[in-house]
C-alpha cells in the first residue's frame, strides 16, 4: 500500500548536511503506521512525499499501487483527491464557506460534482450533520476536526494521513481523536498515518487492533550527513 525505497528530501536553498534520509517502509492495506520523532524530524514532509506533494531529492514512493514520480502535475491533483485523505494539523477549514461547501471542495478538487447526499453521510458518521450550513467560525475545536476528518474520508480514500492530531489537547481529547481516527479508517479500510511528537498517542493504539492489519512504528530521527556521505 505505502512503499518508500532510499526516500531522502532536501528542502531548496539548504546545504546537503540538511537533506533528510527516510528510513524505508511496506505498509500494507488497512495497517496503522505511528510516525514519531522530535519537531524538525521530518514527520509532516514524510506526509507530504506521500501525498504526492513534494517531490523527493532521492528514493521512490509507491502507493495504492501507483509509482508517485510517474504521475503528471494534473494527474497528480486528480489521484491526491481520490486516493489521500488528510488531516493537517491546521485544518484549513474555509472561513468563507458552509461546511456542507468545504467538504464539497473536496468534490471538487476530485474532478466530481458536489454530491449532497455523500456529505450529508460523511458528516453524519462524525456526528456532525447538524452543522452542514455553519462556517467555521461558528464551530468548537473538536466540532472543526470532526468537519476536517469528514472532509479526509468523504471520498473513502486508500489512505488517511494525520498530522500531529492531539495536538494542543487534553488526555481525554487526545485519547477520543485517535479513538476516531482508527474507527474512521477501520470503517473505510483506509491505510491510517498518524504523524505525531506526542508521546501518548503510541499507548492510545492496540497492540492488536480491530479490524486493522496491523500497527507499525516508525520513529524519525534527524541525521546529519558525514563528509563521506555529503561528498558521495
Amino acid at each position: 500500500m505505502i512503499r518508500t525505497q532510499g526516500l531522502a528530501y532536501q528542502y531548496p536553498g539548504t546545504p546537503n548536511a540538511a537533506v533528510l534520509q527516510f528510513p524505508d517502509v511496506d505498509v500494507a492495506q488497512g495497517a496503522v503506521l505511528l510516525l514519531s520523532g522530535p519537531s524538525g524530524c521530518g514527520k509532516s514532509t514524510w506526509l507530504a512525499l506521500v501525498a504526492g506533494l513534494v517531490a523527493p531529492s532521492a528514493g521512490t514512493v509507491e502507493v495504492a499501487g501507483q509509482p508517485l514520480h510517474a504521475l503528471k502535475s494534473v494527474a497528480s491533483d486528480a489521484w491526491r483527491a481520490r486516493t489521500i485523505g488528510f488531516l493537517p494539523q491546521k485544518l484549513h477549514l474555509s472561513a468563507a464557506l458552509t461546511v456542507q461547501q468545504n467538504l464539497a471542495m473536496a468534490q471538487w478538487a476530485a474532478g466530481q460534482p458536489e454530491d449532497g447526499t455523500a456529505i450529508h453521510a460523511a458528516l453524519q458518521a462524525l456526528g456532525v450533520d447538524e452543522l452542514a450550513q455553519r462556517t467555521p467560525a461558528q464551530l468548537s475545536g473538536g466540532q472543526a476536526q470532526r468537519v476536517a476528518l469528514a472532509r479526509a474520508v468523504l471520498l473513502q480514500p486508500r489512505v488517511l494521513l494525520a498530522d500531529e492530531p492531539t495536538a494542543s489537547l487534553d488526555d481525554e481529547a487526545a485519547a477520543d481523536a485517535v479513538a476516531l481516527l482508527l474507527a474512521t479508517a477501520r470503517t473505510h479500510g483506509a491505510t491510517l498515518v498518524i504523524a505525531t511528537h506526542d508521546a501518548r498517542v503510541a499507548a492510545l493504539i492496540p497492540a492488536g487492533v480491530e479490524g486493522q492489519i496491523g500497527f507499525q512504528p516508525l520513529h524519525l530521527l534527524r541525521k546529519q550527513l558525514s563528509k563521506e556521505e555529503r561528498s558521495a
